[in-house]
């Protein structure tokens, strides 16, 4: 089942971003299988950013809520909220190189 995870950042901590990136995309590599997409959202009203999605593959929500808690970000409190969502996806143009 594919998996769309939408995340609201901590504003508040923004600071610690750049010093748990490293950690951040090790923890995305060491997962690749499980990631079709992840990256940062852009609000293109005002090109500040909006949070992060995921795209992922995975059997069970709660295997996507393991992920959650094992990103780096998590614990640091950078990631402010999220929300997981069920895509019953219909066309991708997206070839999967794993």
């Amino acid at each position: 089942m594919i998996y769309c995870v939408q995340f609201e950042d901590n504003e508040a901590i923004a600071s610690a971003r750049a010093e748990n990136m490293k950690l951040h995309l090790a923890f995305l590599q060491k997962n690749k299988a499980a990631f079709l997409q992840a990256g940062p959202l852009i609000d293109t009203a005002d090109g500040t950013g909006a949070g992060g999605l995921w795209v992922v593959e995975a059997e069970t929500p709660e295997q996507v809520l393991g992920l959650i808690k094992e990103d780096p970000f998590w614990p640091t409190g950078l990631r402010k909220s999220f929300r997981i969502f069920e895509w019953p996806q219909v066309f991708s143009t997206v070839r999967r190189n794993v």
